[in-house]
């Protein structure tokens, strides 16, 4: 079993996929026909840390004087 990957112009795009399917259904598999459903989006990552602050006294004077 062989993958093949192609870029193809948009006017020859419909004779290329018609010859596709024109050969032996038990030979050849189309994966994708689209360029846009063969695009991958990679999921975002989130990065979070956390803070324990169980034991610290929030002062709010303190805070709005910075």
């Amino acid at each position: 079993m062989h993958s093949i990957r192609l870029d193809i112009q948009d006017n020859v795009f419909d004779k290329v996929i018609y010859f596709l399917n024109n050969l032996p259904k038990n030979e050849v598999k189309i994966i994708t026909e689209d360029a846009y459903s063969s695009m991958k989006v990679k999921p975002r990552k989130l990065n979070s840390i956390s803070i324990k602050t169980k034991n610290f006294a929030f002062n709010r004077e303190e805070a709005n004087a910075r």
